[in-house]
């Protein structure tokens, strides 16, 4: 195990099949953990509860710590951070700290209307809490990377329609789908880790830019259900031509603030059967 890396990616799991290689490609030293330690990674599980410092000294000494798994116990953000770098045996600047989240904290219940981007009100799940949490610890700097839904690799956006539309009326009740790819992921956490101070105690929201629409969808991948389906519906709804106008689709994500910021655009910016 190194001594120390430039990246230590804490939940070495599908996030990381697309960072390493970028690593890797960009000079960044990186080391990764997973439950078991396998495949040349450092064995670590986090415990939400425990103070035990042990574990953490396990650790390599990292310029910023990534966090791909939800953390929702209250108190756990402050814990994980305190224990990993009060372990840190060579003194210096403190790691910064990014933490993966979930696009869907910003949702009808939290107000606003269609609109939402990284400053709308979101709802205070035990997620977002955390995640509150992590943003005011004053031990190292960090931010929250609040992610649409992941494809890429064996993630097939197409794959999602059986689930998310078994029937005629479940198709009904769906709106929007923001997406960002794995690739576009791995760029964005790069962009932060080589200038943390842009990022630093903010929320940002991540995605492709665009907005897809799951009708639209349907009717070009459904087999005779599906597509049947959307031609039934737009005939009952009135809707002339997909995809329908935002106004028919819910909730829009704008993430355009993250990407103007860090100079970037999504390179895989269109859903594609191949990933």
């Amino acid at each position: 195990m190194p001594a120390s890396v430039d990246i230590l990616i804490l939940g070495g799991g599908w996030t990381s099949t697309f960072l390493i290689p970028l690593c890797e490609e960009s000079k960044i030293t990186w080391a990764a953990t997973t439950r078991s330690g396998s495949a040349s990674t450092i064995q670590f599980e986090f415990q939400p509860n425990s103070d035990d410092p042990e574990p953490y000294r396990l650790l390599p000494d990292a310029m910023t710590v990534l966090i791909t798994f939800p953390i929702t116990v209250s108190g756990a953000s402050e814990r994980l951070v305190r224990l990993y770098t009060t372990t840190r045996e060579t003194a210096g600047d403190p790691p910064a700290f990014i933490q993966l989240g979930a696009t869907s904290i910003w949702d009808k219940s939290a107000g606003g209307d269609t609109f939402y981007d990284r400053n709308s009100p979101f709802t205070l799940t035990g997620r977002a809490s955390a995640e509150v949490e992590l943003l005011a610890v004053s031990l190292a700097p960090a931010t929250v990377l609040n992610l649409a839904g992941l494809w890429g690799g064996q993630r097939v956006v197409r794959n999602w329609l059986p689930r998310v539309a078994p029937t005629k009326e479940a198709l009904k009740s769906k709106g929007s789908l923001h997406i960002i790819h794995g690739l576009d992921l791995a760029r964005a956490i790069i962009a932060v880790h080589s200038n943390f101070a842009k990022a630093a105690g903010q929320r940002w929201l991540i995605t492709d830019g665009r907005v897809y629409d799951w009708w639209d969808l349907a009717s070009a991948w459904g087999c005779d259900g599906p597509s049947v389906w959307v031609r039934e519906l737009m005939s009952e709804e009135n809707v002339r031509v997909l995809p329908r106008n935002t106004e028919s689709l819910g909730r829009i994500l704008d993430s355009r603030d993250f990407w103007y910021e860090f100079g970037l655009s999504p390179l895989r910016a269109r859903i594609e059967t191949a990933n």
